[in-house]
């Protein structure tokens, strides 16, 4: 085996390594809303897996959680949240209080346990967060934070480095937000492992064609260049649209089929490498992008749009998936491009890769259906 084939290949599990951790990373929601009072009221979703390593909800131990479990440790959730939320205003402690978990949410086929909380804030002056909750057990968790009053909406994300923000919020900040969504939908496309297996299944034939009913290399890099350029326009053309679509309402699909749809689409790009069925794939890539997007505001959603600031929370949110899906093709690519002309990559490699990406779908398609 060559040098620079035993380095590919070790860049492209080390690639692959990361994103199927980055699809492990730990997120909580927190949303809240102020009155001109300084009364806060609001919401904190939190994993029944986070919230199983924080308070140890499997009373049995039997590895199994069930609903009267969770309700019987509602004591030990509502004393844990309280000690890792911190909020107040002009230096004054908002003192809160926290419900018992009535209800769950689903984010990405995983439940999260629903806590309402109140509390008195100061009636003016910049509002303090601290949050602390999570971070000794796995410091990759993040907390995305949407909060504001009547008229302005903030979003943030805190993590392990930042633990705390201070915010007015009776001042609208679109700057503030811009950032925030561009890397929320940077994030989000690292973490979208179904989306970044689509974008792998249809990369590893891209530096390849069809001769003789074999996959042969490419020998120019120009038209590999051009053939990628199509491709990714067309992703990423049909996933802006309905991404836009779907989060101003105008589309209103199952996420359910939307989510099945997706596997489907991961699917069919993998067996299409190794029994090419379609070779080109530029308006078939355009046709799954359209789920794809669909998919991406179902997360976008989750955020929270600011209401004053929702187109713009939109395109910077879109902005960042374009952003972490260039990066990706800026890594991916060359590796591809370097492997392409030794015989291993379309006998093995490719064959390997998309049959692993297949086996990954067809799990995803039996978990959604």
């Amino acid at each position: 085996m060559s040098k620079w084939l035993k380095i590919s290949l070790v860049l492209v599990s080390f690639l692959l390594s990361h994103v199927v951790a980055a699809h492990q990373l730990s997120t909580s929601y927190i949303i809240a809303k102020m009155d001109d009072t300084g009364r806060i009221n609001g919401q904190w979703q939190l994993s029944l897996t986070d919230l199983e390593l924080a308070v140890g909800l499997d009373l049995n131990a039997n590895g199994e959680l069930t609903w009267g479990e969770v309700k019987g440790s509602q004591t030990n959730i509502a004393s844990y949240l309280a000690e890792h939320l911190k909020l107040s205003r002009d230096n004054l402690s908002c003192n809160l209080s926290f419900g018992v978990v009535e209800r769950l949410q689903d984010h990405a086929n995983e439940a999260f346990a629903v806590t309402d909380f109140s509390g008195q804030c100061a009636i003016s002056g910049p509002l303090n967060v601290k949050y602390s909750a999570i971070f000794a057990l796995d410091s990759s968790h993040e907390v995305i934070l949407n909060v504001g009053d009547a008229s302005n909406s903030h979003s943030f994300v805190l993590d392990d480095t930042t633990r705390e923000i201070s915010l007015d919020i009776k001042a609208g900040s679109w700057q503030t937000t811009f950032t925030q969504f561009v890397y929320q939908g940077m994030i989000h496309i690292w973490i979208g492992i179904d989306h970044i297996l689509f974008l792998l299944a249809l990369l590893l034939p891209a530096v390849l064609h069809r001769k003789n009913n074999q996959w042969q290399a490419i020998e120019s890099v120009k038209p590999i260049l051009t053939h990628t350029v199509w491709i990714i326009s067309a992703f990423t053309l049909a996933h802006s649209l309905t991404l836009t679509a779907t989060a101003l309402g105008w589309l209103t699909p199952s996420s359910r089929w939307v989510e099945l749809g997706i596997a489907v689409s991961v699917l069919f790009a993998a067996i299409n490498n190794i029994k090419p069925v379609v070779l080109k794939l530029a308006w078939l890539t355009f046709a799954f992008g359209l789920l794809h997007g669909m998919g991406f505001a179902g997360v976008l959603g989750e955020l929270g749009l600011p209401a004053d600031q929702q187109l713009l929370s939109i395109l910077a949110f879109n902005l960042g998936v374009e952003i972490g899906q260039l990066a990706i093709l800026v890594i991916l690519l060359p590796i591809l491009i370097l492997l392409r002309n030794n015989k291993v990559y379309s006998k093995a490699i490719m064959r390997a890769g998309s049959l692993l990406i297949a086996f990954m779908a067809i799990q995803w398609i039996i978990e959604r259906w």
